[in-house]
């Protein structure tokens, strides 16, 4: 019997791979050389496009070098009233609130940041990347280009799209929802969280190896059910984590102390 659901799904990931080679190249690339350097690579997203952010880093078969930037005001914890969608999606909609949230983040020139969003529509994610962009740093959409065909909202003129440097199409189509139901006006089950994240899993992969050319490996989060691995091994990555944090930190500290005093 087929399914309803995974069979259409593999289809549009299955298209994605291919319409999106090229992209993957550039954009693994980018991120090689940023954790090349000692740089990190951020991770940006709001409402479910902060589902992707929190499956690539810290997860079994992630390494260190990552940091999601997680905004708990950006993320939804109830369906209504405080830490509810409705505040949420307001909030992401609106224009110079993410600056406010990126200012004491360790955002570096020379890193890189991938961010994701279906619409690419939302001020949280276009403030973000030209945000990024004006800090030196290499920016990576995660979005649907079928939603391209609508006009921008933002301020700036610009989607998501528009402001990155390197564009990667999860091939979700506008409405998101991917089963049409008998019966039913509207059709079901999304597919542009799912797809974001097999996206961001493939540039995990591909950096990987463009990284191990170079004779690079960083510490691998493995699952202590394995042979041979212990919590320890996952604390001892988190140690790692921690000090690459902090050498961002002092580094970025110029920067933070600028944006406070308003010289920015």
């Amino acid at each position: 019997m087929s399914t309803l659901y995974i069979s259409r799904l593999l289809a549009l990931a299955e298209k994605a791979a291919g319409a999106n080679a090229e992209a993957f190249d550039t954009a693994s690339s980018a991120i090689a050389e940023t954790l090349a350097r000692s740089g990190l690579v951020h991770l940006y997203g709001s409402g479910h496009s902060v589902l992707p952010v929190q499956e690539t880093y810290p997860r079994y078969g992630s390494y260190v070098g990552f940091n999601p930037l997680t905004d708990p005001r950006l993320m939804w914890h109830n369906i209504l009233g405080a830490g509810g969608v409705r505040e949420l999606l307001w909030l992401e909609r609106t224009e110079g609130y993410a600056e406010k949230f990126l200012d004491h983040q360790p955002l570096n020139a020379g890193d890189s940041i991938v961010i994701f969003g279906h619409s690419g529509r939302n001020a949280s994610g276009i403030d973000t990347a030209l945000y990024a962009k004006k800090r030196g740093m290499t920016v990576i959409a995660i979005t649907a280009k079928a939603n391209l065909d609508k006009p921008a909202t933002h301020s700036s003129g610009k989607r998501l799209a528009d402001a990155a440097d390197i564009v990667i199409d999860t091939g979700a189509p506008i409405e998101d929802a991917i089963v049409s139901i008998k019966g039913w006006s509207r059709p079901v089950a999304g597919s542009s969280t799912v797809l974001a994240m097999m996206m961001m899993h493939e540039l995990v992969a591909t950096t990987a190896q463009k990284l191990a050319d170079r004779g690079i490996e960083l510490p691998v989060f493995a699952s202590p059910t394995i042979a041979g691995v212990t919590l320890h091994d996952t604390d001892t990555i988190y140690g790692l984590y921690r000090e690459r944090m902090l050498d961002a930190q002092t580094k970025h500290l110029p920067q933070f102390k600028a944006s406070m005093a308003g010289k920015d």
